[in-house]
């Protein structure tokens, strides 16, 4: 196994300016796609209505050691789902069984008969609140009638105390292949957490993005406080990500195939990037952040094939033999993730270039609204509407005046369906 060099281009050095512009408008777009309070009210009442009653339930309770979040929602990247796609709007939640409930749930249908456990309790709750409830290999989840979503997932626990976070090892059902399969949802948090506190050295100034110890864990473990973990540089920086993986991945049809990396493999990328470039002495946060975006892809392990094929791994420290580039291993999935990681890193640097040279909104807002969606473009349209109202003037209060003439961005094509 060996990690493919990759040529990694100079970046442009960009101005004290363009670094405070860039961030009100990451600021803008992260506001506009992350969850309302009453919605993540409504995750909270629900992840905590929902723990409670497995824990009571009889199939359960007598192994049930703790339930947690897991995910976009614990680590403070969870956005909103759009029209573009749905995937967003949900609260993971983890039901965590003791050591010893390996002989009840052995032999080959051990997998099945735990997930239909859990499927049981949660088909009665399910009806008594009037829910949609489906099953799948490894998870069950609850749809309300907003179209939030709250997915459990059992697992056992197997402790491994030589590997990072191994006191939170376990296996979680795999009912298709008859057996269970390695995980740590919570180790992968808490790895995600330890990469947002490395201390990002910008300028002058060290920055560190801390965040408070966990509170002695009780059996249902409350969920982060999401302002606290949303505001985090590492945070903020996925959630742009995973907007912009959105906007270039429309939602396709139940029959066709989808080539968007999923969210675990991105998210992973980044903190991996993160927890190692941010030592680097950077100019800015700005600087930081395309300094990551670019180095994404030089953390996962490519293995050459026959055939000039490649099979690609993203090893999960705290769950060994947990492949996280495990659905990225078809030449068309590969080769969409390249195309679109050249295409963020693209859309980043021609948005820095329109502020940088102060070119105007008339040339901005074509390049956001390719790279992040019309709503965001229309968020960073507004950023300036008050000044400008009340100055009685149309001009660019983010970027100076623009140029009279409109000068029309090419749209970049994109195919990401692995042909080349």
């Amino acid at each position: 196994m060996h990690r493919e060099p990759l040529s990694l281009p100079p970046r442009r050095r960009y101005s004290s300016q363009a670094d405070s512009k860039f961030r009100e408008i990451v600021g803008a777009i992260a506001r506009l796609h992350e969850p309302t309070q009453t919605q993540l009210d409504n995750l909270e009442r629900s992840y905590g209505s929902t723990g409670e009653y497995l824990m009571e339930c009889p199939e359960l309770r007598e192994h049930i050691t703790l339930v947690h979040g897991q995910g976009s929602r614990m680590i403070g990247t969870l956005i909103r789902p759009s029209r573009l796609r749905a995937e967003g709007y949900d609260v993971d939640g983890v039901v965590r069984l003791r050591e010893g409930a390996f002989s009840i749930y052995s032999g080959d249908a051990g997998p099945g008969r735990l997930i239909e456990d859990v499927y049981q309790p949660l088909l009665r709750y399910a009806r008594m609140h009037g829910l949609d409830i489906d099953r799948w290999e490894r998870c069950v989840t609850l749809t309300y009638t907003d179209g939030m979503k709250v997915d459990i997932t059992p697992i056992i626990a197997e402790p491994m105390v030589s590997i990072p976070f191994g006191e939170t090892h376990a296996r979680v059902p795999d009912r298709d292949l008859r057996r269970f399969a390695v995980t740590n949802p919570m180790g992968l948090v808490n790895s995600f957490n330890e990469a947002a506190k490395v201390r990002a050295i910008l300028g002058n100034q060290i920055a560190l993005d801390s965040l408070k110890e966990a509170s002695a864990r009780g059996e249902l473990e409350q969920l982060p406080d999401a302002a606290e973990v949303q505001n985090r540089l590492l945070s903020r920086l996925v959630q742009l990500i995973k907007v912009h993986r959105n906007a270039s991945f429309p939602a396709s049809s139940s029959d066709e195939p989808d080539f968007a990396p999923k969210s675990v493999f991105v998210t992973t990328l980044a903190a991996a990037a993160y927890a190692m470039r941010a030592p680097v002495p950077h100019d800015s946060e700005l600087d930081l952040l395309l300094d990551v975006v670019q180095h994404m892809p030089t953390y996962v392990q490519r293995e050459p094939l026959p055939g000039g094929a490649e099979h690609w791994v993203l090893a999960n420290p705290s769950a060994p033999g947990n492949n996280l580039a495990g659905d990225m291993n078809t030449p068309a999935h590969q080769s969409a993730f390249v195309q679109w990681h050249a295409r963020l890193v693209g859309h980043l640097e021609q948005i820095l270039d329109c502020i940088e040279e102060r070119q105007g909104l008339d040339r901005l807002l074509p390049v956001l609204e390719d790279a992040f969606g019309s709503n965001a473009a229309g968020a960073v349209r507004e950023l300036e509407q008050p000044q400008a109202i009340a100055g009685g003037t149309a001009r660019s209060i983010l970027l100076g005046t623009a140029t009279a003439a409109t000068v029309s961005l090419p749209v970049r094509a994109h195919n990401f369906y692995g042909k080349k």
